[in-house]
């Protein structure tokens, strides 16, 4: 059967917000290992860069929420803001701080394959803060990607201690922002969309970056008098960091968060990919397994997932559907009621 124009036309507009976004991903991610390596831009200042992107970001948000309008803001009292908000924009603040750090030590690709873990620290954060229940098949799957990360990682050619280290932290602080989002913002009726969330939190993170900031790069920066701001350089990044974040409105709100685990995946091995082929990092065949077998992991996961959204909505919509039957039911029995009265 021949698909309709608009089904079609559908379909096209979805593979281009999911290219989009890859392209984008992609290029933040590359482009960050450009200006932080050593051998590259060689401008070794994470936590710099980061506060950059937040500056960049908050002011671009607030243009979009307060003056043009185009995003609607949240209705959000002082105390949610600073028993919700605030929290969350500290574990934002390490989590790019400890992830943006990693690029200096790590090659692009290796980086890639630890990433893979996420699942595993937010499944085990949610255990240990009783948010999500154990269960033996889950849990086996978390120990299956951690396997395959954990082969990678023994078949790195370039392997440093400290850049793994700073990048597990990296995923540690997200899983734990992302299990906080859920337990203060959306088990209390709050949806951050990704305009209103850099509007409400990249200030904050800004904020919590110049604590680091002040202690470990301002006194170096401000003996590296050879330094010159490359607004061309810096505000283009700072750019494709926004338009990222745009991307990820589009892709959510046209597709579904599923879609861009999905497409997560592709940008993955295109990353691994390039890494290998243009930036020339060392991608072995023990690193290949390896994540290999924590892709197939994350897969599976994301697979029950899936499965596990479509029970509940088939369940809810059981239940609707056996109240309006009830409705119905006490209808025609008032109905009934009715006409043996008036006999």
């Amino acid at each position: 059967m021949a698909l309709s124009d608009g089904v079609v036309k559908k379909v096209l507009i979805s593979y281009a917000y999911v290219a989009i976004w890859i392209f984008l991903s992609f290029t933040v991610i590359v482009y960050n290992k450009y200006i932080l390596d050593r051998k590259l831009y060689n401008w070794p200042f994470p936590i710099s860069l980061t506060m950059i992107h937040m500056a960049f970001c908050s002011s671009l948000a607030y243009l979009l929420v307060k003056v043009f309008k185009l995003v609607e803001p949240v209705s959000m009292s002082r105390d949610l803001y600073l028993k919700s908000v605030v929290p969350i924009g500290a574990l934002y603040a390490l989590s790019l701080w400890f992830s943006n750090s990693a690029y200096i030590f790590l090659s692009v690709s290796f980086i890639q394959m630890l990433k893979a873990l996420m699942p595993v620290a937010v499944y085990s954060i949610g255990i240990l803060i009783k948010k999500d229940p154990f269960k033996s098949d889950t849990m086996v799957n978390m120990l299956s990607i951690s396997f395959g990360v954990a082969i990678a990682a023994y078949g790195e050619a370039k392997f440093n201690s400290w850049g793994v280290s700073l990048q597990l932290l990296a995923v540690v602080f997200e899983a734990t922002r992302l299990v906080l989002i859920q337990i203060l913002l959306n088990a209390k009726g709050i949806s951050l969309n990704p305009i209103t969330s850099l509007y409400y939190v990249a200030p904050c993170c800004f904020v919590f970056l110049c604590i680091p900031w002040i202690v470990v790069e301002f006194p170096v920066l401000k003996e590296t008098s050879s330094f010159h701001f490359d607004f061309v350089i810096f505000g283009t990044n700072s750019l494709c960091a926004f338009a990222l974040n745009l991307a990820v409105f589009l892709l959510v709100g046209k597709t579904s968060a599923l879609t861009m685990n999905v497409a997560g995946v592709v940008k993955d091995w295109l990353l691994i990919a390039f890494s290998w082929s243009v930036i020339k990092d060392t991608v072995t065949p023990i690193n290949l397994i390896g994540y290999l077998i924590a892709f197939f992991g994350v897969a599976y996961y994301n697979h029950a997932k899936l499965q596990a959204l479509k029970a509940a909505e088939a369940q809810k919509k059981g239940q609707q559907d056996n109240v309006e039957a009830g409705k119905l039911l006490e209808e025609r029995d008032e109905d009934g009621k009715k006409s043996e009265t008036q006999d």
